[in-house]
């Protein structure tokens, strides 16, 4: 007996939708801090080579400025509708955006934080990825104090409230920096804020307020945005060079500086192989697979003495754009 024509049609059309079920890529989405920066750029090329290697999607949704919290956890709320796979996050806010992973995390979506951590992480994420950052910040001060001799006065730029990946930075440089009894900070409660435009304000207010016999003998900043922001400050201001500097996330303009002495150092983080570690670790826990709690991607002090061997380039390279 031949089996009706609709019989047929409808075997064939559930056929179709299992086999699409079951070749269906899994969606891994990742929401950074931001859009522009260099750093963020190089997390996403990291993210999307592990990506293809693995064969999932990568969905990049990032705002557009670094200090709008309330569109990163929009971003996160159309993604849990989406109903995403995974997602990997970069908390704008160590506090006010961990009731979107835990809600995401409820959701049924694992969720890996990657850069900056969450105020706390337990009930709203399977792991972290990204630098320590207090042992970076301490490296910066440690190698800042060595520069000086272990005397002068020292100021520290912040980079923004609520910023947990730079508070430990922060707090990382003062005791790197507080070993050296010699050394005095004479200003470390001043934030440069989320944009270079911004930072480039604050370090020319910083330096006209500490200027003549009160001028500092070094500076750190925590961040790509403020260390642009001072060295453009210093160079108008005719003091690039000057001043020992050292800052955060390198660049073609940052690193061209170093090789002219205009700054002294750039702690350089591997934003590239956290986007991959990010994404290697959100597509184990589809898989069922166990995860560290948290993944040290590494960081450097980069130096004109070492800028051009093979093992600074490595770290360097991918993010100079």
């Amino acid at each position: 007996m031949r089996t009706p024509i609709h019989i047929l049609t409808l075997i064939t059309c559930l056929t179709a939708s299992v086999f699409a079920e079951d070749t269906r890529k899994p969606v891994i989405a990742l929401v950074p801090k931001g859009a522009s920066h260099v750093f963020w750029k190089t997390v996403e090329a990291g993210a999307k080579q592990a990506g293809g290697e693995l064969g999932v999607e990568i969905v990049w949704s990032a705002p557009q400025k670094e200090d709008d919290r309330a569109q990163q956890m929009a971003m996160v709320d159309t993604l849990i509708l989406r109903k995403v796979d995974a997602l990997c996050l970069a908390p704008l806010d160590a506090v006010a955006l961990r009731d979107k992973a835990v809600k995401a995390t409820e959701a049924g979506i694992p969720v890996i934080i990657f850069d900056s951590p969450l105020a706390k992480a337990e009930g709203a994420s399977a792991g972290y990825v990204g630098t320590d950052n207090y042992a970076a910040g301490k490296k910066a001060g440690e190698g800042l104090a060595a520069q000086l001799g272990g005397k002068g006065r020292v100021i520290m730029l912040r980079y923004q409230v609520g910023s947990a990946s730079t508070d430990a930075r922060e707090e990382g440089f003062l005791a790197g920096i507080k070993a050296s009894p010699g050394i005095e900070v004479i200003s470390s409660n001043q934030y440069g804020g989320a944009t270079t435009a911004s930072a480039i304000e604050k370090s020319k207010s910083l330096l006209l307020r500490f200027s003549g016999d009160r001028a500092p003998d070094g500076i750190f900043c925590c961040n790509q945005s403020t260390t642009i922001g001072m060295l453009q400050a210093l160079q108008q201001n005719g003091l690039a060079g000057k001043v020992r500097f050292v800052g955060f996330d390198p660049t073609i303009a940052l690193v061209d500086a170093l090789r002219k002495g205009e700054i002294t150092g750039i702690i350089a983080q591997d934003p590239f192989t956290m986007g991959r570690k990010s994404v290697e670790a959100a597509v184990a826990k589809i898989r069922g697979q166990s995860i560290l709690d948290k993944t040290d991607t590494g960081s450097v002090l980069v130096t004109k003495e070492n800028v051009d061997t093979s093992a600074v380039q490595a770290v360097i390279k991918p993010q100079m754009n």
